[in-house]
């Protein structure tokens, strides 16, 4: 017979993960990569502001959730571009220009 409790851990039982959409606000990051860019990529991260110089490129701009992060890194794959890093600058978006320069 199956138990529907939950499994039990040393300090109490396991907790699902919560799911909270739409009540954070989403956090701004910075994902650097390893090359310049063309303007070509801009549809391809929407939403983010590409700024290009010093033979690499900085993608900044609001992330709604992990979901969305993880997408992001998934394209930066892809297109078989080189992760520099990956930063949290802030917890609200800093501005929302346009796209690109």
């Amino acid at each position: 017979m199956r138990s529907s409790r939950l499994p039990q851990v040393e300090d109490g039982p396991v907790m699902p993960p919560k799911r909270s959409r739409g009540v954070n606000p989403p956090i701004s990051y910075q994902i650097i990569v390893r090359g310049e860019l063309s303007r070509r990529y801009r549809t391809a991260f929407e939403g983010m502001t590409l700024v290009v110089g010093n033979g690499q490129t900085t993608i900044t701009g609001p992330v709604r959730d992990q979901t969305h992060l993880h997408g992001l890194l998934d394209r930066v794959g892809d297109f078989g571009l080189e992760l520099v890093s990956v930063k949290a600058t802030s917890a609200q978006p800093a501005s929302e220009t346009a796209n690109g320069t």
